[in-house]
């Protein structure tokens, strides 16, 4: 990888606590290495505090942007990092949620690992889609209308965007690879 993403912004997603440092990191890397320009967006200015394993603090990062603060139009793709807690607090925001939406109502990428595509059940852009996830969220998958497969990860360009989803951190390699390539 080296300039696949030359001028594209990706927006990652992340409540300001409890997101899964690993699945932050590693696609940020990612996106760095291709030539984009990662975004760090929240729900409210200031630091995020990452975790290892949903419960041990991790590294603190800032937030570039806010929901609110950030144009889907200066967003060329979304990556949703998991974390339990991180997704869960995200489904509660609004503004979280319709930033989600209208990602995907622009018919941009996104790309979602683990706890995740809880905000695409949320934001009810499952329908027709098929993908993969962690696999307690299948039964919310299939109540919003996606279609639940257990695989490292899962490429869905159907319905005007693509949709990139995998299952854990151990997915990571095959996730971030299947990132870029969707981006470009």
């Amino acid at each position: 990888m080296a300039h696949e993403l030359d001028g594209k912004t990706i927006a990652f997603l992340a409540a300001p606590s409890g997101v899964e440092q690993i699945e932050l990191v590693a696609p940020w890397e990612a996106v760095v290495a291709a030539g984009g320009t990662p975004v760090l967006v929240s729900t409210a200015p200031g630091e995020l505090q990452a975790f290892h394993h949903d419960t041990e603090p991790a590294d603190t990062f800032h937030i570039n942007k806010t929901v609110q603060e950030i144009p889907v139009e200066r967003c060329d793709a979304l990556v949703l990092p998991g974390g339990t807690t991180n997704s869960d607090k995200l489904r509660l925001s609004p503004e979280a949620v319709d930033f989600v939406a209208a990602i995907v109502a622009a018919h941009k990428s996104v790309a979602a690992i683990c706890h995740g595509p809880w905000m695409l059940v949320e934001a009810g852009v499952l329908p027709g889609k098929t993908l993969t996830s962690w696999p307690s969220l299948r039964t919310d998958v299939r109540n919003a209308g996606g279609t639940w497969i257990d695989e490292p990860v899962h490429v869905c360009p159907e319905l005007g965007w693509t949709l990139v989803t995998s299952r854990k951190p151990d997915d990571l390699p095959a996730f971030v690879k299947a990132m870029v390539t969707a981006f470009m």
